[in-house]
């Protein structure tokens, strides 16, 4: 048992590190709230002046502020749902006696460890290019016109990138959660004549609770702060039709020169992510209670 020497003196080795996550986390924060109160554009430096809210409220009353914001909640919520579904079904496919498993396995999990830039490059020219990609040359086979996906269901498009970069995360959680899943109970229910299905629902699934709660809650965390992937197929377009919130921040930033603004829509961010973020925790908590 630590004595109370002990205690302080790992308190002391430790504070350095502790102060320096502090400062890495609070100094950007804190610049972040000045800025936002200040009428601050970066092609004129020296002449900002105190506006109060008003960069809160020209963000919030922007007409593109409520499509990004819409835009951000179904990127988040259909890449949840193709990644916990598909997840699932991949990690109870793999975990099947089947030869070359382990082949399997790593296959599957592969695209977690692509670079988004990367994997989006791969997807814009190499698949959904409407006149050289993959797709489009077996539309084009098929006798049918192909589609020009990153134009024409832009959202979609990037849904689906970023799903597939997610997957292989979502199949690993779940895969390790369904291996400590006991086979008796599979073997129990199954002598008592239940189906496959009726297995999956009763046993496996509420099994697997803890484990899908835990994905849901690491990706919705990360998919609120999407960029690369829209940065590098659709530039946030056509018009605003693929733009999220953190696309919306960097266009206000970098391509308006407007920091006041951005600092405000990024403190916006912040707390919606939060809110988020909370409501997610409370329901993971409750989850592993009970």
């Amino acid at each position: 048992m630590a004595t109370k020497q002990t205690q302080v003196t790992a308190k002391i080795m430790m504070s350095p590190a502790v102060l320096m996550l502090l400062a890495w986390m609070i100094v950007p924060l804190g610049m972040t709230l000045y800025f936002s109160f200040l009428r601050y554009n970066l092609l004129m430096p020296g002449m900002e002046e105190f506006t109060g809210f008003g960069n809160y409220e020209f963000f919030l009353t922007d007409p593109a502020f409520l499509e990004a914001l819409g835009n951000t909640l179904l990127l988040v919520g259909g890449v949840l749902l193709a990644t916990v579904i598909g997840g699932t079904f991949l990690a109870i496919l793999i975990d099947q006696p089947i030869w070359g498993r382990g082949i399997v396995r790593l296959l599957v999990i592969a695209p977690f460890f692509v670079m988004p830039t990367v994997s989006a490059l791969v997807w814009k020219n190499m698949l959904m290019h409407p006149v050289n990609g993959l797709f489009a040359w077996i539309t084009r086979g098929l006798g049918a016109e192909p589609v020009d996906w990153l134009a024409d269901l832009p959202l979609f498009s990037i849904t689906v990138i970023v799903a597939w970069g997610w997957l292989p995360f979502a199949t690993l959680i779940i895969l390790t959660a369904l291996q400590s899943l006991d086979s008796e109970q599979k073997e129990a229910a199954e002598m008592d004549g239940a189906g496959p299905i009726s297995i999956f629902w009763f046993i496996t699934l509420p099994h697997l609770s803890r484990a899908l709660t835990v994905v849901t809650l690491i990706e919705t965390i990360f998919l609120l702060s999407v960029f690369a992937e829209i940065y590098v197929t659709t530039g946030g377009g056509p018009g605003t039709a693929s733009t999220n919130l953190p696309f919306l921040i960097y266009i206000q930033a970098l391509l308006q020169y407007d920091a006041g603004t951005a600092s405000a829509g990024g403190v916006v961010a912040i707390i919606l992510a939060n809110i988020v973020a909370i409501f997610l925790i409370r329901m993971i908590g409750k989850n592993l209670e009970t």
